[in-house]
């Protein structure tokens, strides 16, 4: 029996509107802006959130009178308790906002996606129409089998940018193989086992991508030390820096998204069921500096969470496992002798470190699936730990929230 789950992907489109509507948006942004502020200021003095009809009773009534329709109302509460439980959380201080940015629900906007023209609900009753910049990658979302949901409106640099929701319920393959994958700086190393433990197949994708912001990213960072008083004041200086940051970002994210496609199609050819590192295991200290391990960190976070949501949306599921001694592990009761750093002999193979990790990485996934804590290998510890996914404050397994904003 096949298990139905639901992905949910945010698509972000960028909008222009007509002379004078741009206007009436951005005064809207600022009222839902200084609305969410207001009742942030009135909860962050209580001991405890209030429940929404709590704040519907507190809030109701002077939101009306500012021109917010019943619906915008409910989303300024939901995105002040949002704003205050995350901060105190945390343990800020109170939050300021700045951005202007709303959530629209379904019932404040009408969408034409064969014009691709939108219209939102704007304040005192009146509509401002939005034309969408599409392009042709998100064409997936018409086919049928993806439901619009509520959408996100931002007012940034002099650009509208919409956030589109879309829903889609899938059922899950029945897995016939386990694929283990690990993460490199510049690869990205699998191994496909069966649900016997066997080998089937492993192999290498290249991964450029974070190599290439770092070099990026170091151009800035010594444009900093070259001017460490001056270069904010130095317009120059702050463009530049601003365009090498600008340009790693989209090299990381073009890189992710190649990499997770690559994974998930091998996934779908051999029915695997994918296996990623607990990146919440990993110990905060490698060579080349906190920075670059910082860089690191989010790009591995981004390329499994780019493998998670399109994996979802094949029906692949996902699981995590702890990573710790994967890679000095025998994966299959050999002798492993470590020639370098990155070179190993496990018996009479010369194999890398890279394919000893994926291959204990599907092992685990293996015995995670049986839902027993066993001896992987000889030599594995007993105590190897397992979870279906890394952070377990996200809600649901197989409910994952992406964006789609690359070309």
């Amino acid at each position: 029996m096949n298990l139905s789950m639901r992905a949910r992907a945010t698509a972000r489109v960028e909008a222009v509107a007509p002379e004078g509507g741009e206007g009436l948006l951005l005064e809207f942004l600022k009222a839902y802006r200084d609305a969410v502020q207001l009742v942030v200021n009135e909860v962050w003095k209580l001991d405890k959130t209030p429940s929404t009809k709590k704040l519907h009773e507190l809030f109701y009534s002077k939101l009306r009178k500012l021109g917010f329709r019943a619906h915008h109302v409910s989303e300024i509460y939901k995105r002040a308790r949002e704003v205050v439980e995350a901060t105190k959380k945390n343990k800020g201080s109170k939050p300021v906002l700045k951005k202007l940015t709303a959530r629209i629900s379904t019932y404040d906007y009408k969408i034409d996606l064969s014009t691709r023209t939108l219209r939102l609900a704007v304040l005192n009753g009146h509509w401002v129409e939005l034309k969408l910049k599409w392009f042709s990658y998100l064409d997936k979302y018409l086919d049928g089998s993806w439901r619009l949901g509520e959408l996100q409106v931002s007012y940034r640099n002099g650009k509208i940018v919409v956030y589109l929701t879309f829903n889609k319920e899938v059922k899950l393959r029945e897995p016939e193989t386990v694929m283990g994958v690990d993460i490199n700086f510049n690869n990205i190393t699998y191994t496909i086992v069966n649900l016997d433990g066997r080998l089937v197949s492993m192999g290498v994708i290249p991964f450029k991508g974070l190599g290439r912001a770092l070099h990026l990213k170091k151009l800035a960072e010594e444009l900093q030390e070259r001017y460490p008083r001056s270069w904010r004041f130095l317009r120059w200086a702050r463009r530049a820096r601003a365009r090498w940051l600008s340009r790693a970002r989209n090299i990381l994210i073009d890189s992710s998204h190649h990499v997770a496609k690559k994974l998930v199609e091998i996934a779908r050819e051999y029915s695997a069921v994918i296996v990623l590192e607990d990146l919440e295991k990993l110990r905060e200290g490698v060579n080349g500096g906190e920075l670059s391990w910082e860089l690191q960190l989010w790009c591995y976070r981004r390329v499994q969470s780019f493998v998670e949501y399109k994996a979802l949306a094949e029906g692949i599921k996902v699981l995590y496992v702890d990573p710790r001694g994967t890679s000095k592990t025998s994966p299959n009761g050999k002798l492993l002798k470590f020639i370098s750093y990155r070179f190993v002999e496990l018996g009479d193979a010369i194999t890398t470190r890279d394919v000893v990790a994926s291959w204990n990485l599907a092992l685990r996934g293996l015995t995670q699936m049986r839902g027993c804590r066993v001896r992987l290998t000889p030599d594995s510890s007993a105590d190897a730990g397992m979870r279906t996914r890394p952070d377990t404050e996200n809600p649901g397994m197989y409910s994952q929230v992406f964006t789609d904003n690359y070309k």
